[in-house]
């Protein structure tokens, strides 16, 4: 059977919306560490502020690509 790419996108949608619903209603107490890893550059001068969350960024993308691994493994 071919996978449904409507099907797909409907379902990640879903999720997005799901977990933004949970970030607005207070959920993102839970995720304050987010950002302020180590290894997360911030630099704060008067007059400029410079922010790269370099780790934060490959913890999500650790965190995707093993979802979509998941996904292909056993989605069929």
């Amino acid at each position: 059977m071919q996978p449904q790419p409507g099907k797909m996108l409907v379902i990640l949608g879903l999720i997005v919306v799901a977990f933004g619903a949970f970030l607005w209603l207070g959920g993102g107490s839970l995720l304050g560490w987010f950002g302020r890893l180590p290894g997360d550059i911030r630099i704060e001068r008067p007059g400029f502020r410079f922010y790269a969350p370099i780790v934060s960024m490959l913890l999500v993308s650790v965190v995707l690509s093993l979802l979509l691994w998941l996904v292909r493994r056993f989605g069929g």
